[in-house]
């Protein structure tokens, strides 16, 4: 027997990244919220950095909601499953992905917002790949930057600004859009591998920078400075340095008295009344099954996770699933690309076993459009960062850049000697979504409750491939002036489960295209918000987290605004 709660103003479905940062204005503005999370509350003492429980065994696993439902991929609709991965690279907790990920916090460009008409604008619209189903936002960057500032300031955001209200600073990145103010604190220190970089991009003509990161450099809010004490990929972080969402915005949001956090609650269903708006949300906790009705729910589970649940709560009002009469949920799905690196060998040790992925240094000058496309076969482009952080592990199953065979005596000669004189580079580089790529649910695969998983179609096309050739094609010139003596590149990849997920619910004014409106809310439920890079149409060449956070927090904001329109 399912047991009904008290109805409360505001349901959140998971508190990560993204729900817990539309937590803060909701809670502050007197609404009452309750957060629904999968996983648990994590203490420091749970942020061991041990490479091998973290980035090999993929930490936690234990009673991991999303290791039981790891989508499972296929390149297109006529191929095989492709092998399904044994970790889900999302996590569940209250601050969910934001306490493992690597902090990168970048704002997307101007362009990101008006792919589709500036392309038509500057080369035509052949241009626009073939098949790709890429529109414009519904709105400009101008229209995000107040959120990108408020939630650079809630979390803790440092970095070096580039463009203060049209006044660029070459320290910072110069083809950034405006912004009204500097970050919240500096940019976190450089080191001699970084410095080398920036010098060798300076000589190319190149601007680098310091990359924005979710990470403090000095005190803030009560929270210590990053120590640089390695193990921050795929870790939570001991000091409580780095800003997710469990130690910045959750607990603000607590401090006023209005967020209810639940955990190990696993989602089912979210059930609609008989106009179709939502009613609230059925869940699951140690054996009982709750239903907690709620005036609005945001859906903020990630990607895969929100096409999912819409498409398993279906109903009278809605068929083939939650907000789906359009037939949209699940299309315009896209992951970002970010394989196709480039591994390089120097000459002498570069002294990175110290430090964090967010400490680099980043190239922007081959990025979406800021360079002229019209004599290529593609469009987009991608950005160069190179970073501290080095494991043991990770260091001993190093390229041999055809110089020693891959075991025996002289393999090993060769890691003791050559370890700490590799590294490697994260291009992370545009994609565009494309009618064959979809997410659906998969036909025969189930978790452990019988419910399907979601299946990823999708395929990386000749634009991404050709984009990604061309800025490897840039990372070895970059590596080569640094004084590098052997590049290696690396495959683009499949197009699998990612932390780099985008689609599958886009936001758009046209219903008949997009699930969500301009606001983030249903255009067919318009009580049922998400939140999410699900709602993101085109990925940028940045990480998609900060601003999958801004609308987040536009979500909540225009919600406070319209909450009588909104809720039922």
């Amino acid at each position: 027997m399912t047991v009904r709660l008290e109805k409360t103003d505001v349901v959140i479905v998971g508190l990560g990244a993204v729900g817990g940062v539309a937590a803060l204005p909701l809670t502050t503005a007197g609404l009452e919220v309750t957060a629904l999370e999968a996983g648990t509350w994590l203490s420091r003492a749970d942020f061991a950095p041990d490479e091998l429980r973290n980035n090999v065994r993929g930490w936690p696993r234990s009673a991991q909601k999303a290791n039981k439902e790891i989508p499972v991929h296929r390149p297109n609709a006529s191929a095989p499953d492709s092998p399904r991965q044994s970790v889900h690279p999302m996590m569940n907790a209250v601050g969910g992905t934001s306490l493992h990920y690597w902090g990168l916090s970048f704002r997307l460009n101007p362009w990101d917002f008006k792919v589709a008409s500036e392309t038509r604008r500057r080369y035509g619209a052949s241009r626009i790949p073939k098949g790709s189903t890429v529109e414009d936002w519904p709105f400009d960057l101008a229209e995000l930057e107040p959120y990108y500032d408020h939630t650079e300031y809630a979390l803790g955001i440092s970095g070096q600004a580039g463009n203060i209200r049209g006044k660029i600073d070459a320290r910072g990145n110069i083809f950034e859009g405006p912004r009204q103010r500097a970050y919240p604190m500096p940019p976190l220190r450089g080191t001699g591998f970084t410095d080398l970089m920036a010098s060798a991009a300076r000589r190319l003509d190149w601007h680098p920078f310091p990359g924005p990161a979710a990470v403090n450099s000095e005190p803030y809010e009560n929270r210590a400075a990053c120590v640089y004490h390695g193990f921050c990929s795929r870790g939570g972080c001991h000091v409580g340095a780095k800003s997710s969402t469990a130690v910045s915005t959750i607990p603000k949001a607590q401090a006023t008295g209005h967020l209810n956090v639940v955990t190990e609650a696993h989602v089912i269903e979210i059930s609609v009344n008989d106009d179709g708006g939502v009613n609230g949300v059925t869940y699951l906790k140690n054996g009982e099954s709750y239903f907690q009705p709620a005036g609005v729910v945001l859906l903020a589970t990630y990607t895969y996770e929100n096409v999912r649940t819409l498409l398993l709560s279906k109903s009278k009002a809605y068929p083939n699933g939650l907000s789906n009469n359009h037939g949209q949920v699940g299309k315009h799905y896209l992951s970002h690309n970010t394989g196709a690196g480039v591994l390089a060998l120097f000459p002498s040790s570069l002294n990175t076993w110290y430090g964090l992925p967010a400490q680099g240094i980043a190239v922007d000058n081959w990025a979406d459009d800021n360079f002229d496309h019209a004599d290529l076969d593609f469009i987009g482009g991608g950005n160069l960062w190179v970073y501290t952080e080095r494991h043991p592990i990770a260091a001993a199953k190093m390229n041999t850049f055809g110089r020693a065979p891959r075991w025996g005596s002289r393999w090993k000669a060769f890691i003791k000697e050559n370890a700490d004189r590799w590294t490697g580079s994260y291009l992370q580089k545009t994609t565009f979504p494309y009618e064959e790529n979809y997410l659906d649910l998969h036909p025969t695969v189930q978790d452990p409750l019988g419910f399907p998983v979601c299946r990823i179609t999708a395929d990386f096309k000749d634009n991404e491939k050709r984009a990604a050739a061309f800025i490897q094609d840039k990372m070895v010139q970059w590596f080569k002036e640094a004084g590098a003596i052997e590049t290696v590149r690396q495959s683009i990849g499949t197009m699998g489960p990612t932390t780099h997920a985008y689609g599958g619910t886009r936001m758009g004014d046209n219903a008949d295209t997009n699930v969500v409106d301009r606001w983030g809310f249903s255009h067919e439920a318009p009580n049922l918000g998400i939140l999410g890079a699900s709602v993101m149409g085109t990925s940028g060449a940045h990480n998609p987290t900060l601003t999958a956070q801004a609308l987040a927090w536009r979500t909540a904001a225009h919600l406070i605004g319209n909450w009588r329109t909104i809720s039922s």
